[in-house]
């Protein structure tokens, strides 16, 4: 009987780890169709927000909070602090890198399957190292068929969660996607779990590293906090509508003074 345990609390952890993969990824769409509106600088700035809601909400808290579920019978579990903070650096700035490079390249493919794989691979690779932070009383293993899997499976979640976010438009839409966002993260989650294999050591040694609870729910509630900032200031900002029609304000006003005659200092047209 295999030793490990993916929900010591019943279903409370893999559905908190689902409500925030899909706030953060919920939240993460209103910034970036922010972006597209607001372009140039400004633009970019809301693109960091998203990747911070995205990456840091809705993909790395989600994967430590369904971690908290996780148990190995016969061992504690220690977390190594450099390698956790890593990982969330890593979910983050992969993110962000993907954001960009999609965003940049507008509707063409190539930059959309570009940014698809870049940002799969970092959050394969933010999942491992989380999964390497562990410190344990046994000796792991990984299946690499399971591992394969879930790295396509980080992929396509990735290259689809880019495409929400250059199409999908209007509270309902993009809290359409949100749910899908999170289904396919959480999805990639248990299937980077399930290729994990664990054999306990016939006797227990000291396993170095942070409780779960010292480490991991500071980090938490930090990001929770940061998302709360990032909701405020869309809350805040103008709205999507408003944005539009102060663009197309601006566009009429632009056409109309290029359009209009020239005129001297008194107001007559010049020639």
């Amino acid at each position: 009987m295999s030793p490990i345990d993916h929900f010591s609390f019943g279903l409370l952890t893999p559905v908190l780890a689902y409500v925030m993969s899909s706030v953060g990824s919920m939240l993460g769409l209103l910034l970036t169709s922010r972006a597209r509106l607001a372009g140039g600088r400004e633009g970019k700035y809301w693109l960091a927000g998203a990747a911070l809601a995205i990456g840091g909400t809705g993909i790395w808290t989600m994967h430590f909070i369904a971690m908290l579920g996780f148990s190995v019978n016969g061992s504690v579990i220690r977390y190594d602090v450099p390698l956790t903070a890593l990982s969330a650096l890593i979910a983050v700035v992969f993110v962000g890198l993907g954001l960009f490079l999609a965003s940049h390249g507008g509707e063409r493919l190539g930059f959309l399957l570009g940014g698809g794989v870049l940002t799969g691979i970092g959050v394969a690779s933010m999942h491992y190292l989380g999964m390497a932070a562990m410190n344990m009383s046994a000796h792991v293993s990984y299946d690499p068929a399971v591992v394969s899997l879930s790295v396509l499976i980080a992929i396509g979640a990735a290259t689809a969660a880019l495409w929400f976010t250059l199409r999908v438009r209007g509270a309902l839409r993009i809290g359409g996607a949100a749910l899908v966002m999170g289904v396919a993260v959480s999805g990639m989650h248990y299937t980077g779990m399930y290729s994990m294999s664990v054999t306990t050591h016939p006797e227990m040694v000291p396993v170095p590293g942070a409780r779960a609870i010292d480490l991991l729910l500071p980090l938490i509630v930090g990001i929770s906090v940061i998302t709360v900032g990032l909701l405020l200031t869309v809350i805040l900002s103008p709205s999507e509508k408003e944005l539009r029609s102060e663009a197309a304000y601006k566009a009429r006003m632009r056409d109309s003074d290029e359009g209009a005659p020239e005129v001297d200092l008194f107001g007559t047209p010049r020639g």
